[in-house]
């Protein structure tokens, strides 16, 4: 039987004025020029030195006033696809976000799924593992909330933690309860490819992954980090910890270049979002959303003829009551 999400609809005819929501071949291709500067499908010779945190297109420089428009029309835009893709039910899109602290991962999945029916879509944000996911392998935990055909999923961290903070700090290695023999120099180069032939699988069992890496200089988040402390309605997101991985940045920064480079692929690529400025990256980060449900081809599920019989005697049943007088006011 065909779903529907109650709320979600088409996109309004003013959003293609925006230049992201392809209400025309014209303004597919638009985005996908938009998005494609930021967007890494091959591995080899990944450099994050090439991507500036800072970065703003040269059309958009001056159009940071409309960005908020622009954002809206974008919601919109992913709102009616969600619709097509919850009732189609066939395929699913898990987005995995990673980022140093105070990126922006937070804020931009709010704002860019803020139109969107939470009944289709499933958001995760994994902290440190229990004592029963440790008992398991690394992926168990995140194999347990892939999203289901028809919905959007969103990882707020995710099972490249593992190839991150862990390489980062190889301690914690120690307390995931693995032989030593599976703990050995080349553990990390295994896991990332662990993690290619996994998202590889996703792929081919319907369920697009998209990879955003919200790109932050560290002078920003020095000053995000501030602004956190100065404001007391935002101490609570600041953490000591905080300071003590700036220390690491370098060592992070080389983390996430290996794992860039070791997962990128054309069925799951990895984006390279500039971070330093939000409305920027909200407005890429829902282009690149909506770009890969267009591409899904989603259509709402058609009614064949027997199923279209049954329709037009429901309708006369309807009718007919309001022609016997058997129709009566409710109340309000």
């Amino acid at each position: 039987m065909a779903r529907t999400l109650e709320g979600g609809g088409a996109a309004a005819d003013s959003a293609a004025t925006a230049g992201l929501v392809p209400g025309s071949k014209q303004a597919l291709e638009h985005t996908r020029r938009f998005i494609g500067r930021y967007r890494v499908t091959r591995g080899k010779n990944f450099r994050l030195d090439d991507y500036e945190p800072d970065h703003v297109p040269d059309h958009l420089s001056e159009r940071k006033a409309e960005a908020r428009a622009m954002l809206a029309a974008g919601v919109q835009w992913l709102a009616g696809l969600q619709d097509k893709l919850y009732a189609q039910d066939r395929r699913s899109l898990l987005l995995v976000f990673q980022a140093m602290d105070a990126a922006g991962k937070d804020g931009t999945i709010k704002h860019v799924m803020s139109g969107v029916n939470p009944q289709g879509v499933q958001v995760h944000s994994f902290k440190q593992p229990s004592a029963e996911e440790l008992d398991h392998d690394y992926l168990w935990r995140y194999w347990k909330a892939l999203p289901e055909r028809g919905r959007i999923g969103i990882f707020n961290r995710s099972y490249y933690e593992e190839v991150l903070v862990v390489r980062v700090h190889r301690s914690i290695l120690q307390a995931q309860k693995l032989p030593l023999d599976c703990v050995g120099k080349g553990v990390f180069d295994q896991r990332l490819r662990d993690i290619a032939h996994f998202e590889d699988y996703l792929g081919r069992n319907g369920t697009r992954v998209l990879k955003f890496f919200l790109n932050v200089s560290r002078g920003e988040q020095r000053r995000r980090f501030i602004q956190r402390l100065d404001d007391p309605d935002k101490r609570w997101k600041f953490a000591a910890a905080d300071i003590r991985e700036r220390g690491h940045w370098k060592d992070y920064m080389a983390a996430y270049e290996q794992a860039i480079g070791a997962t990128a692929t054309q069925a799951a690529p990895w984006y390279v979002v500039p971070a330093d400025n939000k409305w920027l990256t909200r407005l890429i980060v829902v282009g690149a959303v909506g770009l890969a449900l267009e591409e899904m081809n989603l259509a709402y599920p058609s009614v064949d003829a027997g199923r279209l019989a049954e329709l037009q005697q429901a309708r006369q049943a309807l009718e007919s009551e309001a022609g016997a007088g058997g129709v009566r006011k409710g109340r309000r």
